[in-house]
């Protein structure tokens, strides 16, 4: 079996919107560092590498352009996609994934065509002031409503929308502040009805300065604004320049459910 190699648009309205990951089908395992350099070449947010195991369940790992991360959203659901376009997986079923967060399933959305479900750990910040370095580095002009920190990131809640827009980050300083975590999530409640909330995600640690849609963050902006809202199904847009789109749905075991669409830009085989 040939490495094939796919180029995906993911948690967007259509093309070239939401976020890019290259998905890697493997034949058989590679050496960590060979995956790293090949996540370096590809120099998206994210490449994920996938082994099958058994039918309808893979090995899944995510190296963004310099490191390897624990959680990632948005290539888990266009993993998803392309094993179902590339007749990988066994259409209509879910596929598990085997990670560094345990096991992650997908399933194709029952009354949504082309849609997935992931159905991920949440990750809920608990409340911690944040560090002033960081507060100065995303250049915050008034102290956060909420600030709190998980396993990956910090969390800040600010008072609008329009303040969620206006964050302009000093990239260098915010990368010092924040090590060793991965990264920074600024939110508000949406000004609009087409969302209940609103984010973007900073990440210079990870050597992105800012992520377009982020399946990973919602495990804890989803926990954080159903206690907010006093409901357990919300939908989320990420305010980047390319633009987010997903619902979620709190399950209260610990769960969450992520839900977004997918598409494929470009495929072709490793010619190495």
């Amino acid at each position: 079996m040939q490495s094939t190699i796919d180029l995906v648009d993911a948690f967007g309205d259509g093309p070239f919107t939401g976020n890019q990951a290259a998905v890697c089908v493997l034949p058989e395992p590679r050496p960590e560092a060979w995956m790293a350099a090949f996540a370096a070449e590809m120099n998206l947010s994210e490449t994920a590498f996938l082994q099958r195991l058994e039918p309808d369940r893979f090995g899944l790992r995510w190296f963004t352009p310099t490191i390897e991360v624990p959680l990632c959203g948005h290539a888990t659901l266009a993993s998803a996609h392309v094993l179902t376009e590339r007749g990988l997986a066994s259409p209509g079923r879910p596929i598990a994934f085997e990670t560094k967060s345990g096991r992650l399933t997908a399933r194709p959305a029952p009354d949504a065509g082309g849609a997935f479900e992931l159905d991920f750990p949440e990750e809920v910040a608990i409340e911690e002031p944040a560090p002033r370095e960081i507060l100065e580095a995303l250049g915050l002009s008034l102290p956060p409503r909420f600030s709190g920190r998980n396993r990956m990131d910090w969390l800040l809640e600010v008072s609008s929308e329009d303040e969620v827009r206006s964050v302009a980050p000093d990239f260098l300083r915010l990368m010092e502040a924040t090590r060793p975590d991965r990264g920074v999530i600024v939110t508000a409640r949406s000004s609009s009805p087409q969302a209940d909330f609103v984010s973007r995600f900073f990440a210079p640690v990870a050597g992105i300065d800012e992520d377009p849609a982020t399946g990973s963050t919602h495990c804890a902006l989803g926990p954080h604004w159903a206690r907010r809202l006093g409901r357990a199904q919300l939908s989320a847009r990420q305010l980047s320049r390319r633009g987010g789109a997903m619902t979620v749905r709190v399950e209260g075991n610990g769960r969450v459910v992520l839900r977004g669409r997918a598409i494929t830009i470009a495929r072709g085989e490793l010619a190495i």
